[in-house]
């Protein structure tokens, strides 16, 4: 079936931010008393706060949890919000999609604030058919409520109809569990290995890339 719509993770997808978050991460265990190696966090990012602390930290009580999360977020919005780049080409790639008719729909473990901020910093407004954030749903990913959102505000479109453009592994199974498709970035850190062995039948180096393979891409379906 022809290609209607796109959902695009942000961190690391569109926003070069993963390692900030790493950093942030990093802190804010510290400061809790709770230490683990920057690598091993950063193999846990593209989860939501609510998926990765006990990913790492599985024994940590609830309001330890809830103190780390609130660290994070400040820690992050304080401190590396604003340097956060756009990838090249990540608005030029929204742009085409929505100048060839297709719905385009943000979806992110992030908090609403970040996500608007992004759309801000990437000046895609004028482009979007609507965005999703962690604050939108139940459960951030690898859990399938972010992409489940995005697909609903397509409906009655099929899954597929859509795509999902993510750079983590839990965006892919993230997007499997309502059917959809991912186009793999490794921008965000993650191995083409690691990304297609959790299901995405599509890798690019970044969004650069698939912009720049745009014609042969599965988005010129």
């Amino acid at each position: 079936m022809p290609l209607k719509a796109v959902f695009f993770d942000i961190d690391g997808t569109l926003v070069d931010s993963n390692e900030f978050h790493v950093m942030a991460w990093d802190e804010a265990f510290r400061d809790h008393g709770a230490q683990t190696e920057k690598a091993t966090i950063r193999g846990q990012i593209g989860k939501g706060a609510d998926q990765l602390i006990p990913a790492l930290f599985p024994d940590m009580d609830e309001e330890t949890r809830h103190a780390v999360a609130q660290r994070h977020g400040e820690i992050f919005r304080t401190r590396y919000l604003r340097q956060v780049k756009p990838f090249p080409h990540a608005t030029d790639l929204v742009e085409m999609l929505h100048a060839k008719g297709k719905s385009v729909i943000l979806a992110s473990s992030a908090e609403k604030s970040e996500v608007e901020y992004y759309v801000g910093l990437l000046k895609l407004s004028a482009f979007l058919k609507g965005t999703v954030s962690k604050d939108d749903v139940a459960s951030s990913k690898p859990a399938g409520d972010i992409f489940a959102a995005a697909l609903a505000q397509v409906f009655p479109m099929a899954a597929s109809e859509t795509l999902a453009i993510g750079d983590t592994p839990y965006d892919v199974v993230s997007a499997l569990q309502s059917d959809i498709k991912t186009v793999a970035l490794r921008s965000g850190g993650f191995s083409e290995e690691v990304l297609a062995d959790a299901g995405a039948p599509f890798v690019y180096a970044s969004v650069k890339a698939l912009f720049d393979a745009f014609d042969t891409s599965p988005l010129q379906d």
